[in-house]
């Protein structure tokens, strides 16, 4: 991976060159922001810089062994860390057990997500993380002498979906790490983590992408026009990801879009059928799915009630959810929108806890009518 491949955050990239050709490179660090601005590339792009033999002052050479093997995934003291699930019957129960799909999967695309990576090891109903065993596996990984490189680097993908136990056991590794042993921990939600380990990090905090970044990035990459690559752009709110999104119209977008149409239509005409239905499709399609439509489902919400204010310009909404919006957004406003933001939020964390989705959906539907109403 190389700077020159992430789109935008030249910034970030220039920070993170200089310290490294002043030698000021922190055992521990977080690099966090929202999902789609590029933490994950912008972190194995610097463990790649640091390892390589021939830097230049812009990007790591690419043509060097180390650099060959970064690009291969295959550098003996490359480590990668990210959320699995236990598959007892085909022994996979360590990020170890994944890496063959790991490695496929990073090679697709840089730019991912979680539900992205779940689906692609087939989760189903599972919700992925980074279980005790692992810091076991991080331990003995690091306790091993360098084999070739200047660093050995261990990147680990969401540190916020580590069990609490695993995270324990790593304080003292990552407080008094091994010699020229770096943690890269790549983050979206960095408030998550068990504060302990977030004091022993120093933070790199990366913001959206800008506008300019991802329209030039789309124009170059899908072949569209200017004004529909901005157009796009500023509908992506500095989420590269969601920019790729909205040009392939993933299924998932239109599934969720779907679904909150029908969600609050059986809400408002309060039919109880049509309200169980919904419920139960839900629960069928897993819990990082259920996650990601709740998320969807608040991001709507926020929209609707700021284009009340007639300022385009702050409003991000593709044209399928703009044009539902001009009869439905009056019904969200300043009496009912941290009540529905509240039951939003409070929906996906009981399924962040297991409750079962049937009646949480069921139970949010119902809440859904008489904030409607207001």
């Amino acid at each position: 991976m190389f700077f020159k491949d992430i789109i935008g955050q030249n910034e970030v990239k220039e920070r993170l060159i200089s310290s490294a050709g002043k030698g000021i490179i922190p055992h521990a660090q977080l690099f966090c922001g929202q999902e789609g601005v590029g933490k994950f590339p912008l972190a194995f792009a610097y463990a790649q810089y640091l390892n390589c033999e021939n830097p230049s002052e812009t990007d790591s050479c690419g043509k060097c062994p180390s650099c060959v093997k970064y690009n291969h995934l295959a550098h003996p003291d490359l480590h990668f860390v990210f959320p699995i699930i236990k598959k007892a019957a085909k022994k996979k129960e360590v990020c170890d057990d994944y890496i063959t799909e790991w490695r496929e999967f990073i090679k697709q695309s840089s730019y991912f997500n979680l539900s992205q990576w779940l689906d692609h090891i087939d989760a189903e109903n599972s919700q992925g993380l980074i279980y005790a065993k692992e810091s076991e596996e991080i331990i003995r990984k690091l306790s091993l002498r360098i084999y070739e490189a200047k660093y050995k680097v261990m990147i680990i993908w969401l540190p916020e979906k580590m069990h609490e136990s695993c995270a324990n056991k790593l304080l003292k590794i990552i407080e008094e790490p091994t010699d020229n042993t770096i943690f890269l921990l790549v983050s979206d939600i960095p408030d998550n983590i068990i504060t302990t380990i977030q004091s022993r990090c120093q933070r790199v905090n990366i913001h959206g992408v800008k506008e300019t970044d991802i329209t030039e990035a789309l124009e170059s990459a899908y072949n569209i026009s200017p004004e529909d690559a901005a157009s796009v752009a500023h509908l992506a709110n500095g989420n590269y990801l969601k920019a790729i999104e909205t040009i392939s119209l993933n299924e998932e977008h239109k599934f969720f879009f779907n679904l909150f149409i029908q969600m609050m239509r059986a809400s408002y005409a309060r039919n109880i059928k049509e309200i169980k239905a919904i419920g139960n499709e839900i629960a069928g399609v897993g819990r990082e799915n259920q996650k990601g439509f709740l998320k969807y489902c608040q991001r709507m919400v926020r929209e609707y009630f700021v284009s009340n204010m007639s300022q385009p310009e702050m409003i991000y909404l593709a044209q399928d959810e703009a044009n539902f919006g001009t009869r439905f957004a009056p019904f969200i406003n300043e009496r009912n929108i941290i009540g529905f933001m509240n039951e939003l939020a409070l929906a996906e964390r009981h399924i962040e806890q297991n409750v079962n989705a049937k009646m949480v959906f069921f139970d949010l539907c119902l809440k859904i009518t008489m904030l409607i109403k207001q």
